[in-house]
């Protein structure tokens, strides 16, 4: 009451307001009489036993996948391990000034993600749904467990573990995504692409002993097509359990870049160029895997951005934080105009092939001016071999300010679709 007394000196409440503040209280004083279970383990039971009933215990709360019940083994016979991975994810995120880092600007993994990457090097297993097993040293063939066989199991995680968190592989494989154009973190659509290519270059770099340039070149080119063509977006585990079935059985680096090469190029066919990806940049998606491979194709092109002298690399530099950003989406026929001209579909004004980078300041002054209006007197910063190559990087078709809108997003998706496949040719080089 006294809690009340002093409350109603400065605040006036209302009988609803108190009735719910009285609620509140009994709530918190019922915790007192709240029944608090408590397991008490024999201390006669194996280790296997205790790994049970922690799973067991963790499953009665949030809804865990295989990738928490392994770490939750890990927690019994090698706490370490666990460790390592949490800390390691930890410093992922952290900038050092000081010391060797695994901090990176394209992903901040999780340590059930890094556990993934361990487990498809140690067993070659995309799905954990056995892999819980394995590590509990059960025979998946006769059901029966064995304690060498766990420890076993666990040898081989370890040695893959150090791999996969080797600072070293973990820099160059970053340098392979970035080489494919792929330097920001918010232009890569999935991260069980990047994880997933993380497997492949460890790999081909600890188990083929690959040479390490050739290395990047390939997985460069690997992760550019899947992430074009939304490789693994819809059932990621089964096209990874496949893809690294396909590795099992080989013996030399040659014949491991063989089968990425020719994955690669049953996939990136003329059809995909031509057909695909044109009707894939038919969308007003902003998160499309198609506008992030442009992008990627504009880093890797040295392009500048639209009416720019400077390039799209620079102003995309992760690091730089402003108010505004560098670079930004410009509807090349602005949304305004064509909404006074009868087009008012957001699907349509919105188009990927009605937007381009460029700096945030001409994005402002542009406004919702015509494309005819506007373009003369941005042109005139440009001499006419910058032109020439603006307009191909940003795919431009010749006086398209005059064109049909429909026949001016018709056009420029094939244009980007050329763009992004030189780019694609440039990282094969």
């Amino acid at each position: 009451m006294s809690f009340y007394k002093t409350l109603k000196k400065s605040v006036e409440l209302t009988d609803a307001e108190e009735e719910n503040t009285q609620n509140a209280f009994m709530q918190l004083k019922n915790l007192e009489s709240y029944p608090f279970s408590a397991l008490e383990l024999s201390t006669n039971i194996t280790e296997e036993q205790v790994a049970d009933v922690f799973v067991r215990i963790n499953s009665q709360g949030k809804t865990l996948n295989q990738a928490d019940f392994i770490l939750t083994l890990m927690s019994v016979f090698w706490e370490e391990g666990r460790k390592d991975l949490e800390e390691f994810c930890r410093l992922c995120r952290l900038p050092s000034k000081d010391a060797a880092s695994p901090f990176n600007y394209l992903i901040d993994p999780d340590p059930d993600q890094m556990l993934r990457i361990s487990v498809g090097l140690a067993f070659r297993r995309a799905r954990l749904q056995y892999v819980y097993s394995i590590l509990r040293g059960k025979d998946l063939e006769t059901g029966n467990f064995s304690t060498e066989r766990r420890d076993n199991q666990f040898e081989l995680l370890k040695l893959a573990q150090a791999k996969s968190l080797n600072i070293q592989n973990w820099h160059e494989f970053i340098k392979a995504v970035k080489q494919a154009g792929f330097a920001r973190q918010d232009y890569i659509s999935s991260k069980n692409n990047l994880l997933y290519a993380y497997i492949i270059f460890l790999i081909g770099r600890e188990d083929f002993k690959m040479d390490l340039y050739e290395l990047k070149k390939l997985i460069g080119k690997w992760f550019f097509m899947s992430s074009i063509t939304g490789r693994y977006t819809g059932s990621p585990e089964t096209v990874m359990e496949m893809d690294l079935a396909r590795l099992r059985g080989l013996t030399t680096a040659d014949e491991f870049q063989k089968v990425l090469d020719d994955i690669i190029t049953s996939q990136l066919t003329n059809d995909f160029w031509d057909i695909t990806l044109p009707m894939d940049l038919s969308t007003s998606s902003s998160t499309s895997p198609s506008l992030y491979a442009y992008y990627a194709a504009l880093y890797v092109l040295g392009a500048n951005g639209l009416f720019s002298k400077l390039k799209v690399s620079d102003l995309l530099q992760e690091g730089l934080r402003s108010k505004k950003s560098a670079l930004e989406r410009h509807h090349l026929f602005p949304k305004a105009w064509l909404q006074r001209n009868g087009i008012t579909e957001q699907r349509e004004t919105n188009q990927i092939a009605n937007f381009a980078l460029v700096e945030w300041s001409d994005n402002i002054s542009i406004s919702d001016t015509a494309p005819a209006d506007y373009l003369p007197e941005y042109l005139n910063r440009l001499s006419a071999d910058e032109k020439q190559r603006m307009y191909y990087w940003h795919a431009l078709p010749e006086n398209w300010e005059q064109m049909n809108f429909e026949d001016f997003l018709m056009e420029r998706r094939k244009r980007i679709a050329q763009v992004v496949k030189d780019a694609y040719g440039n990282i094969s080089k």
